[in-house]
Order: structure tokens, then sequence, then C-alpha cells
């Protein structure tokens, strides 16, 4: 059985000094080591040897195993060495080249604008709140003086999630929302900037998904004029110093009076072109003192405490600002449009 045991070690050491590749390798492991290979085979004869004999046939085996396990692990090292220099060579880098440019992102132009508007009126003391997109029918209609069956209800064409809840028409619900949460307290100078949701049709100036920017101020002896020199002095933050404001009495049910606000022409500076249609005058806004019931609903006394509201577009904005002719533009996500307003 000796001469038979140093008989495999010499062919396996023949055979495995000659492989060049590691499935070869991994197909002699198993032929010489396996649990019906050629060691198991000789060693299965042990059992007809004296008891003098087992113990040094046992370790001619075990030297035999080892040197040729020693060998497939030397052999399979060697593989994984060459393996790693050739996927070294293939995967190298050549630190030498340029380096490849960096594409930087810019920020969007609504949110360029919105962050503008937010940064003017937080210079004017005021706060930003926000407030739930999905609303419900008390908050964005009742408690702003829009009961069940109100015709002013048709302004705004819902989505209707169930007979309670909807998707806001306005950021306006975060007025009553603040005003509840204040307990009466004054004062209150908040913005409330968010997405609003309305069931009209994709075109150049309306889209069911936009952003609006409310305002509000509540306090004591807070009169229009408070209201007028609040948004002259934003209109000429965010158009220029030069820029003129006019109100024209409009209707909203939950301000009383009501005015619609307009400004002169940032591209003509009001002496008339296409853009203005020749009036010198841009819509911005909608704005009035806060009904006496709304501040009733809110938690305020309308005998001791008074306030203004005031609601605009970004979108609009933006689009004024920037001369951008169709809002969906905004949100078509082309990146040669969004490119330019990268570094303005």
């Amino acid at each position: 059985m000796k001469e038979k045991l140093e008989a495999l070690r010499q062919e396996a050491i023949a055979q495995l000094n000659d492989v060049a590749d590691v499935q070869t390798l991994n197909d002699l492991r198993v032929k010489y080591l396996g649990k019906k290979g050629a060691l198991t085979e000789i060693l299965r004869g042990m059992g007809a040897l004296s008891a003098e004999e087992r113990p040094l046939i046992g370790q001619v085996a075990n030297d035999v195993r080892g040197a040729i396990e020693g060998l497939i692990e030397s052999k399979q090292q060697a593989f994984q060495k060459a393996e790693t220099e050739q996927r070294l060579q293939a995967e190298k880098v050549d630190v030498t080249l340029p380096g490849r440019k960096m594409t930087q992102g810019g920020t969007h132009p609504l949110n360029k604008v919105i962050q503008e508007i937010e940064e003017i009126f937080i210079g004017m003391g005021y706060h930003i709140a926000e407030g739930p997109e999905v609303e419900t029918d008390y908050y964005n209609f009742e408690a702003l003086n829009l009961p069940k069956n109100h015709p002013a209800r048709d302004m705004q064409d819902t989505f209707y999630i169930t007979e309670e809840l909807l998707m806001r028409t306005q950021t306006s619900p975060v007025q009553i929302r603040t005003m509840e949460s204040m307990q009466g307290k004054v004062p209150v100078k908040i913005i409330c900037p968010g997405k609003v949701y309305r069931r009209d049709d994709d075109d150049a100036t309306h889209s069911y998904q936009f952003y609006q920017i409310e305002g509000l101020v509540i306090g004591e002896n807070i009169r229009m004029s408070d209201l007028k020199g609040t948004l002259l002095q934003f209109v000429r933050e965010m158009f220029g110093p030069n820029t003129q404001i006019r109100l024209r009495p409009s209707f909203f049910p939950f301000t009383e009076p009501s005015a619609e606000v307009d400004v002169t022409c940032a591209r003509c500076g009001g002496s008339g072109c296409r853009v203005c249609k020749h009036t010198g005058w841009l819509e911005i806004l909608g704005c009035g003192m806060v009904h006496p019931e709304v501040l009733r609903k809110g938690g305020y006394d309308p005998e001791v405490h008074s306030g203004f509201a005031f609601g605009m577009g970004p979108d609009r904005i933006a689009m004024l600002k920037y001369g951008i002719d169709d809002i969906r533009h905004f949100y078509g996500g082309d990146v040669a449009f969004l490119k330019q307003f990268a570094r303005m």
C-alpha cells in the first residue's frame, strides 16, 4: 500500500504541474482527493493491515494528501494572481487624462421665484406657514365664507375625493388653520406657498396643478392703505424700483372690499407693448380686507381685529419676470429650457 501511495503522489504531482486552467485544477482535486477519489480508494484497504502497519501507512497517506493539497493551493493562488493582473490591465485608468466636466444643475425657475418671494416677505417680518394639500371642505370653502351651494364655488372647479375631502383649490385654508392655532393672538403675519389643484384644461396660461402664495396679516387697526403699501414694496423688490401698482375693485367671498392688483409692464415700463396688450399694465394678484365672517371662523373678533389677505401665482410672476409665454414650459422637463435659468 505504501508503494501505491507513493505512485499516487508522483502521478498527481506530475498532472498538477501541467495544469493550465482553474477548471482542470478542480477536476484533479476531485479525482485525487474527492470522496470517490484515488486516495480514498487506496485507504479503504487499511482494514486489512496489521495494527503495527496502520499508523505507518496513515502517516504516509497524510503526507501524500498534504503534498497534493499544497500544490493545488499553490496553483490556485497563481491562477488568482494571474486573473487579478489581467483585470488590472484591462480596467486600468490613465490618470494623466483630463477629467470629465461635471454637468452642473440649477434651480428651477419656479423655485427661484418662490424663494425670492419668500425672502422679500421674510424681510418684512412675515413667517412661512404650510398646510395639507388634501383638505376638508370646511377649511377649503366653508371657513372662507363659501358655504355649501354657494354660487362662488363654481369659480373653482374642484377635484373631490369624497364629499368632504378634496385637493385644495387654494392655499387660503392655511390661513384658517393658522388663525385657529394662534387662538386669537396678534399679530399674525404669514405667507403660505404651496401647490393647488383645479380642474382646468392645460393650455398656455392654465394648468390643473400650479403654485399659489397666500398672504395674511391680522392685528388691530389694519387698513387698506397697509395692504397697498405692502404690495407696492413687494412689486418694487420683485420687478424693480420704478414699478407702480393699481388696485381695481373685484369680488372674493373671503375679503371685503376686494381688489385685483396690476403692475406696470416690466417689458415696456408702462408705455404699452405686445406683452401687456398695449395697456401698460399686467395683472398679478388678488387681495382685500379679510371678511368679518372669516375672522370669526378663525377665532377673532371683527369688532376688535382687522386684517388683509392677498394671493398670487408664482407661475404667472415667473412668466412675467422671465418673459415666458406658456406655463407648460415649467412642467415639461425640457432640459434645454431649464438650462437658461441655471446661472440667473
